[in-house]
């Protein structure tokens, strides 16, 4: 049973690699797709996420495709972490004055401290974001332009953007 699933893992990771390397565009669109999609799966705007990513990627003529399937970076399993990290780092910047501690989080301090609580997650939100999507999307840059290099002849192509 355990060799059945982890086989199926693999033939998942695998079949979502080749799609990765299969899109369309240059390097440079490629990358800015991952970085707008992971951009934007930062922040706790559940089922905007997608939508907002494509616009993201459009304004940065990027890949639509990959923006939207790099907002999984926020997915059932790292919502709790994500969203606390993302708070934490706008409490830093923010300071703890009127926002109640993570674990102390109730609907009705939620609502007690409605714009402490989510100024913070916001922000912090938008940090993160930022240099997540700006060091994701260069990675990706690399890999790409590695990949692409590689595949050509003398490992040129005079595409850099």
């Amino acid at each position: 049973m355990a060799r059945m699933l982890l086989k199926d893992v693999r033939s998942r990771a695998s079949r979502a690699i080749t799609w990765v390397w299969e899109q369309e565009g240059t390097p440079g669109q490629r990358a800015r797709g991952v970085g707008a999609g992971v951009f934007c799966g930062c922040f706790p705007f559940f089922g905007l996420q997608i939508i907002l990513s494509v616009g993201v990627a459009s304004l940065l003529r990027g890949n639509h495709l990959l923006a939207a399937a790099a907002t999984l970076i926020s997915n059932p399993f790292t919502y709790v972490p994500l969203y606390w990290f993302n708070y934490r780092v706008g409490e830093a910047l923010l300071g703890n004055n009127t926002a109640p501690i993570m674990g102390a989080i109730n609907a009705n301090t939620l609502w007690e401290h409605g714009w402490g609580f989510t100024g913070r997650l916001l922000l912090g939100s938008a940090v993160v974001a930022t240099v997540l999507g700006a060091v994701l999307g260069l990675a990706a840059y690399a890999v790409f332009h590695a990949r692409e290099s590689a595949a050509l002849p003398n490992g040129s192509n005079g595409s850099h953007s």
